[in-house]
């Protein structure tokens, strides 16, 4: 079985996992101008301060920015142009329900190339608290030693 996500990924939205727990990923679409999907193939894209919403039973992405292509005179795009996201409705009025509980949002993670489409994977999440980042912190911090530890050993 293929994975969600096997192509070349362009753009990775890490803060993601530090601020919010996600709880489940989907695979979207996206809608994009010619010169759009120019620019993600050269890998100018930039989903850091993004997010996905839902509105009248469509779901765009905001604040995704992609460079506009530098070939692309006249027919260029605005790099911060709300994009719609291409996915089915009975996912997106099942989001509406979730994400009409408190905490939960619609976050982008990663940009990627599949089968020649560009594809964006968007994950629920909820907020973290500061304390809850701080042990997140501490278990990755505490796993790296480990490896570390497993490292030094095996080279003896």
């Amino acid at each position: 079985m293929a994975s969600k996500l096997d192509g070349k990924v362009v753009a990775q939205n890490k803060k993601a996992n530090h601020d919010y727990f996600i709880e489940e990923t989907y695979e979207t679409g996206i809608v994009l101008t010619g010169t759009e999907i120019k620019s993600i193939r050269a890998g100018k894209a930039n989903i850091k301060d993004s997010f996905a919403r839902i509105k009248n039973g469509e779901m765009f992405l905001w604040n995704a920015h992609i460079s506009p292509y530098e070939q692309g005179n006249r027919y260029n795009h605005d790099p911060l142009r709300t994009r719609k996201l291409l996915m089915k409705k009975k996912e997106i009025s099942k989001l509406i329900g979730i994400t009409k509980e408190q905490g939960y949002t619609l976050v982008p993670l990663k940009i990627y190339l599949k089968n020649g489409f560009a594809k964006v994977l968007i994950g629920l999440g909820k907020g973290k608290k500061n304390y809850d980042k701080r042990e997140s912190l501490k278990e990755k911090d505490a796993k790296r030693q480990i490896e570390k530890v497993f490292r030094e050993r095996q080279k003896q």
